[in-house]
């Protein structure tokens, strides 16, 4: 195939923004392996008995429904990321979960204010979102869980290097993290780390993939712009592998710290 050929099928892949959080047009084509803990499990576990919940960053409201017949009637949901705003809330309102628009800054070490009151939530899902240990602490009861799956900084380093763009969360790592919750007063019950890689069939399933995650590509990224560092990742042979790297942590609002405040 030459490389006109090879452009021209990769332009084929650029959809623009997408909406929600929906990857299965690309099954087949993106392949990752079972992480060795299961997230859906530990929520699922989370919410057996939660009365307040609060999950950070739903996307499109695709994973929350994934839980609906185990959610409270209080059950809220954020998001920031403005596109998937309408979405989460046309899915997710026939349910009676509110969808608050927000977003913690990723690279800002004050914490953004949420909008809701102290000791609001029993249990905070988070998976994939940015979030401050105090303000986590601040809306969580006497007790209460946070949950959260992170992407590491240093993921998909191949990819942004070939870019020419620096990792756009870098200081999100899984010790640091999990030492900021501990200081922010809560008690860290388990967590892990995991590197692996994703497998990419093509270029072209990796111009796919990187519409539905923008942040892991130059904020100008087209096909044509980028010819060059696609070539270069063609280059390498395909499959394509790039890393992965995702950690994870479980952590209770310390009940004595918070009877003294």
């Amino acid at each position: 195939m030459d490389v006109d050929e090879l452009v021209r099928g990769w332009r084929v892949e650029e959809t623009g923004p997408a909406e929600g959080w929906d990857f299965s047009a690309l099954e087949g084509r993106v392949e990752e392996p079972e992480l060795p803990w299961d997230f859906d499990a530990v929520t699922r576990e989370g919410l057996a008995g939660a009365r307040a919940v609060l999950d950070m960053g739903t996307g499109g409201g695709e994973r929350l429904l994934r839980f609906r017949e185990l959610l409270p009637p209080d059950t809220t949901a954020t998001e920031g990321w403005e596109p998937n705003i309408p979405v989460a809330r046309k899915a997710l309102t026939a349910y009676g979960i509110q969808v608050v628009a927000f977003g913690q800054p990723d690279d800002d070490p004050r914490p953004a204010p949420m909008p809701f009151p102290d000791e609001r939530f029993d249990l905070v899902l988070n998976r994939h979102e940015s979030y401050h240990p105090q303000e986590i602490a601040r809306v969580l009861t006497p007790g209460g869980l946070f949950l959260t799956q992170q992407v590491s900084g240093d993921e998909f380093a191949e990819v942004r290097e070939a870019f020419g763009v620096p990792a756009p969360a870098a200081h999100v790592h899984y010790a640091p993290f999990r030492e900021a919750l501990t200081e922010a007063g809560l008690e860290v019950l388990d967590g892990a780390e995991s590197v692996d890689h994703y497998t990419f069939k093509d270029i072209g399933a990796l111009v796919a993939y990187l519409q539905l995650v923008p942040w892991d590509a130059p904020e100008d990224f087209t096909v044509d712009r980028y010819t060059d560092a696609l070539l270069a990742l063609h280059a390498k042979g395909t499959p394509l592998q790039v890393t992965r790297k995702r950690f994870w942590l479980k952590a209770q609002r310390n009940v004595r710290v918070a009877s003294q405040k």
